[in-house]
């Protein structure tokens, strides 16, 4: 009886009234800005959690790489903080002076990274067979980005897709 059309709202099936609900096409991404003002997305399916982080709740971290902003505990396990915008090569370092800090944390096969980025901006439904080869990518970004979509109005602005795997596993932690 619960799960008839008929009982929930008055309406048979046939009513104008009846709406179905539409099927989102493409993937789920977030999209995100680093300090420069460039947009990203990362897949959905690799994101454990989006956190707003108070700055004097993570613990700064002595002789490691600068990309690193320190450590917090989430639930009991440590997790490492990257300003993702340096760590891409970006020429504007985030801005820690702030009563939060946006947090997405990645993870891959148990390992856990927390990207610090300006701003959350939403989740979008990304069609992959609408990504592009991406196009003037220096070449610190390059290896970190999967393709890009043209955005905007006109079509001028690009959305890249970021390769969390390809970030967790980097190189470039050790330095």
């Amino acid at each position: 009886m619960v799960g008839n059309p008929d009982f929930l709202t008055g309406q048979g099936t046939d009513s104008p009234e009846f709406q179905e609900l539409e099927t989102p096409e493409g993937e789920p991404h977030l999209r995100f800005f680093v300090p420069s003002g460039n947009e990203f997305a990362l897949p959905a399916i690799g994101i454990r959690e989006v956190l707003f982080q108070s700055p004097d709740r993570m613990t700064p971290i002595p002789n490691v790489s600068p990309l690193l902003l320190g450590t917090f505990n989430l639930r009991g396990r440590v997790i490492w903080v990257a300003d993702l915008g340096q760590f891409l090569g970006d020429s504007i370092p985030l801005n820690t002076d702030r009563t939060e800090i946006h947090v997405i944390a990645v993870e891959d096969q148990d390992i856990i990274l927390g990207l610090a980025v300006d701003a959350v901006n939403d989740m979008a439904w990304l069609h992959p067979d609408k990504m592009q080869m991406p196009t003037q990518v220096n070449d610190s970004m390059a290896p970190f980005i999967k393709g890009e979509w043209q955005v905007g109005n006109a079509g001028e602005q690009r959305l890249r897709l970021l390769d969390q795997v390809a970030i967790l596993r980097s190189a470039r932690w050790a330095t």
